[in-house]
């Protein structure tokens, strides 16, 4: 079977797990690649962006070098390639867990129980939840699954599209560094410089396939185009820019603004503001459903692409 083929029905079938069983609430790979990058930090750590970039070296390339291992272990045996495609993107992919953070805290705040959603927030975002008010954390929901849509699905779709097994897991090593040590802290801002950097590069292909799939997916596609046209450069992330924008102007709402990370504040420019509304409760439950809708397209471009790509090297 040819490696296409392999990348299809594995991609599919993963995403598929995904949608059913969301991710394992124990044994999870990310968690524990998590677990092993903090043990290398605790013996790496200095002040320095040589041993930042030590650190990134060791435990993304030692991810992606140890998928590579596994993947030419079962070169020549379809039916075992197409398993560990599937098991590989079911394990990279956190897409119905977004959904249900996000749904879970919706739902706290249509309840009236500021509290909890409070207390459910840090699982979805770095976000300070005590500086935040009602519609404030419905805001900080609707660009959180908007950012995660690109990192937590699309993103490594694509990176599975175009380097299979090693390609998946890679891109999801790099993009936990980042969310572990790519912070602008004392702490980090050397340290992390390297897995923010490489996060940024490994995660403009999704960014960018995600907005197009917002704007075709969202049913506003004149508003997202021109927020992600007009808004995305301001945005301090060059991928979450893009991802954001698009989202706002699909959904009508306006996002940005000022933000609270840890004692930190950051005054972040709207996006879509001429155009858009404030977010309201309601709007996560829609953004959750244009995640998925970005997700099943994101699915099929990628899986399209391999397939064109695979024949024309026949």
């Amino acid at each position: 079977m040819r490696a296409d083929r392999i990348f299809a029905y594995g991609a599919t079938t993963g995403l598929i797990g995904d949608l059913l069983l969301g991710d394992p609430r124990r044994g999870h790979p990310v968690a524990a690649f998590g677990t092993a990058a903090a043990k290398v930090e605790d013996r790496l750590w200095r002040d320095h962006r040589g041993w930042g970039a030590l650190h990134t070296l060791i435990c993304a390339g030692g991810a992606a070098g140890a998928a590579a291992l596994t993947a030419r272990a079962v070169r020549g045996r379809p039916a075992a390639a197409v398993a560990l495609t599937a098991a590989a993107t079911w394990s990279v992919i956190g897409g119905t867990s977004l959904g249900r953070e996000a749904r879970a805290i919706g739902g706290a705040l249509a309840a009236g129980d500021i509290e909890v959603a409070r207390e459910r927030l840090p699982h979805l975002c770095g976000r300070d939840p005590h500086s935040l008010d009602g519609p404030q954390m419905a805001r900080a929901v609707v660009e959180s699954v908007a950012e995660n849509t690109s990192d937590a699905v699309v993103g490594a779709l694509v990176w599975g599209a175009l380097g299979g097994v090693p390609g998946l897991v890679g891109f999801r090593a790099v993009n936990t560094l980042d969310a572990m040590v790519g912070h602008k802290s004392p702490r980090y801002r050397r340290y992390g410089w390297a897995s923010a950097r490489l996060d940024d590069l490994a995660g403009w292909p999704g960014a960018r396939l995600t907005a197009a799939l917002a704007v075709a997916a969202g049913g506003r596609p004149r508003q997202a185009v021109r927020a992600w046209r007009a808004d995305a450069g301001k945005h301090p992330s060059p991928n979450a820019g893009p991802v954001e924008a698009a989202f706002a102007g699909a959904l009508g709402v306006r996002l940005g603004g000022t933000l609270a990370y840890g004692g930190r504040v950051e005054h972040r420019p709207v996006l879509n503001g001429a155009a858009g509304r404030a977010v309201e409760t309601a709007d996560i439950e829609r953004a959750v459903r244009l995640s998925r809708r970005v997700s099943a397209l994101a699915l099929g471009v990628c899986v399209a692409g391999r397939l064109i790509a695979g024949r024309r090297r026949i």
